[in-house]
């Protein structure tokens, strides 16, 4: 979407389907959020949110405050919901132990088809510290096993605001907008769906070279450093679940302070320098345009308040990452520019969710 042009060699590495390749469709397990507990009727994702792809619902709270999960697990393995930052006893962790695992419910373990309440305290460590602005955020994710668990999709943010910064929908007040941006090399060959992924689309499993990450690049020029091999074509650079620009655009107008929550998780390459186009942003009161390296389960918030109006280029500044699509869009208008529509997110089964 960015450059308006075709894939390219490499490019069709992880987006071309082939007989040899599962492409562009992968079955997910995603988090919803649902009106209430009998679960019948999804509560809509806010338009200003369509970005967030395949992250789970905002989690709100401020200091102080308790929150409560209720899971339903509509899917057909066992999960989770481990919170980071806020204090939780051991029924309410989402992680499993030895002395637990006759009874792994009681660590907070969901079967499929059943129901599990996690109840977790704010206490004031998890909120924003002396230098951070009126809110902070930390992850949440199923934690059964955790590799499998955060590559099939199931991650999400918890947002904590100081205390009386909250307006009543749990966002901050002094803020216009919120952005978040999992930065996440998603490998598809660890996901608890890659048996499904292979049978559905691949032709014939049993003759793919499934531990081939490293050969020659389709242009015949010898490079060895990304690899094009079956292994490397599941492993998406991605943010929010899109590669190459294909996700809803962030947009907001010309001097207006938002709040960006840059994440990442997963593999041990996970490491991610988002960098902007065009404007800068604060982080605890230092101006840049390229974030400090983040690595997985890490999370930091950056202020902007944007002066050039314009469509930026947004991405990771590791050439490998963006060379394999961790790059996207952010649209700045002008006070006076009518408002444009964004892009829409294809519906989804919760087992369903594509790279786009």
């Amino acid at each position: 979407m960015m450059m308006g042009t075709d894939f390219d060699g490499y490019s069709k590495v992880f987006t071309e389907h082939t007989e040899k390749r599962i492409g562009h469709t992968y079955r997910k397990a995603v988090f919803h959020e649902y009106r209430d507990a009998t679960f019948t009727t999804p509560k809509p994702r806010p338009a200003e949110l369509a970005h967030m792809g395949l992250l789970g619902p905002v989690i709100r709270a401020e200091v102080g405050d308790t929150i409560q999960v209720v899971l339903r697990n509509n899917a057909s393995f066992p999960f989770s919901l481990h919170p980071h930052g806020v204090s939780y006893d051991r029924d309410s962790e989402g992680a499993m132990y030895a002395d637990g695992m006759a009874h792994p419910e009681v660590n907070g373990l969901v079967p499929p088809g059943k129901t599990h309440t996690y109840t977790w305290q704010v206490r004031k460590e998890a909120g924003p510290g002396p230098q951070d602005g009126s809110s902070i955020a930390w992850l949440y994710h199923s934690h059964n096993y955790e590799p499998k668990d955060v590559n099939a999709g199931l991650v999400g943010a918890i947002v904590i605001t100081r205390k009386g910064m909250a307006r009543p929908d749990g966002s901050p007040k002094d803020i216009a907008h919120e952005f978040f941006s999992l930065f996440m090399i998603i490998d598809e060959n660890q996901s608890l769906y890659f048996g499904h992924n292979m049978k559905t689309y691949v032709a014939d499993p049993e003759k793919i070279a499934r531990n081939e990450y490293v050969s020659l690049d389709p242009e015949g020029n010898g490079d060895l450093s990304l690899g094009t091999g079956f292994g490397t074509s599941n492993m998406k650079s991605t943010i929010n679940g899109y590669l190459f620009s294909n996700g809803p655009l962030m947009t907001m107008r010309k001097g207006e302070h938002v709040r960006w929550y840059l994440m990442t998780m997963g593999i041990g390459f996970n490491f991610h320098t988002p960098h902007w186009h065009g404007n800068l942003v604060s982080v605890r009161g230092q101006y840049m345009d390229v974030l400090p390296t983040i690595g997985p389960a890490q999370i930091v918030t950056a202020d902007m308040v944007p002066d050039k109006v314009g469509t930026w280029m947004f991405h990771c500044h590791v050439d490998d990452h963006m060379k394999g699509g961790m790059q996207t869009l952010y649209r700045v208008l002008d006070q006076s520019e009518p408002p444009q529509t964004t892009a829409s997110i294809p519906a989804s089964s919760p087992e369903q969710h594509s790279h786009h």
